[in-house]
């Protein structure tokens, strides 16, 4: 035999070299289901977006080309994670590749990202467990959870579905956004009426900031059903409908929803001081409860519930 010559393998061998394969392949975690093509161009999107943030001297790494200070280049996260340049680029690009967890949680050590963001991404290469799948129209409000709500009164309160859309209020809620009850309901979503209702932005004074916090925590929930129909369509609309939304939405920020002091510029009550908060009911997961308590020290409890004692007299003479 040649020093050239290679034995062919029989049957044998080939079958061992292919369960060898399998379990290779089994090994580094790749999933047999492909997320869906909307998951896979949101992930390589988000994953640009945070690279080109990155802050070289962070890494240790120098400037590049005319002093940039900002941004990694492709083949130092693909080192940095233990994949290949092309393999990393096609994960930018959105092809079906099916990454795995592991490497998936490389990427994410590698860029840095925050606990909400991880969770992100895993949600959309199909890591995150599961949820409920969002009804094609929101179900009615468990009458107990409407109970909740008034039991708030006159803290403004209300109920939000997976995609935010507002299913349910208060006596608060609908005195500090008398419209709520009369906007329809596809056009009733939280997203919605912060980007595109005038008199909802006029009672923000720091409009900006609120609603790209908003729109962090929403990222953050709806990275699991971002393939979803009701998500697709609600952020198609919003692109549209909203030009400070299309450029917020393609900064790609993600942030856990925090409790937070919130001011409102009511054109009757004036200043309104709150703390938010948000809670999930246990026999209702699929809603999320959202209050604006009154900040201690203020007098935005009293401001509150005059401005719903007036609602309701007007109602009353109606």
């Amino acid at each position: 035999m040649g020093p050239h010559h290679h034995a062919r393998a029989g049957p044998r061998q080939t079958a061992v070299i292919l369960v060898v394969k399998l379990l290779a392949f089994e090994e580094v975690g790749v999933e047999p289901a492909a997320p869906a093509d909307a998951r896979r161009k949101e992930l390589g999107a988000f994953l640009r977006k945070k690279r080109e943030r990155a802050v070289r001297a962070e890494y240790g790494l120098p400037p590049v080309g005319r002093g940039r200070l900002v941004g990694l280049r492709r083949e130092e996260i693909a080192f940095l994670s233990g994949v290949s340049v092309t393999w990393y680029t096609w994960l930018e690009q959105g092809r079906d590749i099916n990454p795995s967890r592991q490497v998936l949680d490389a990427v994410a050590v590698n860029l840095r990202l925050t606990a909400p963001e991880h969770d992100y991404i895993l949600g959309l290469s199909g890591f995150a467990p599961a949820p409920r799948e969002a009804p094609a129209a929101p179900e009615p409000v468990p009458e107990h959870v409407q109970h909740l709500l008034e039991a708030l009164d006159p803290a403004p309160a209300f109920a939000v579905t997976s995609t935010w859309d507002i299913g349910a209020w208060n006596h608060g809620y609908e005195a500090l956004f008398p419209g709520i009850a009369s906007v329809p309901a596809p056009d009733r979503n939280l997203l919605r009426l912060t980007f595109t209702d005038p008199y909802v932005r006029g009672m923000l004074p720091d409009w900006e900031v609120t609603v790209r916090s908003f729109l962090a925590d929403y990222r953050a929930e709806a990275g699991s059903h971002a393939d979803r129909a009701a998500h697709v369509e609600l952020v198609s609309r919003l692109r549209q409908d909203s030009e400070d939304f299309a450029r917020a939405w393609d900064d790609h920020e993600v942030r856990r929803f925090a409790s937070r002091a919130r001011t409102f510029l009511h054109p009757v009550a004036g200043r309104l001081d709150f703390e938010q908060h948000q809670l999930v009911p246990s026999d209702a997961p699929t809603l999320h409860i959202v209050a604006y308590l009154p900040a201690p020290g203020s007098d935005t409890r009293e401001r509150m519930a005059e401005l719903v004692r007036q609602a309701s007299a007007a109602d009353a003479a109606d």
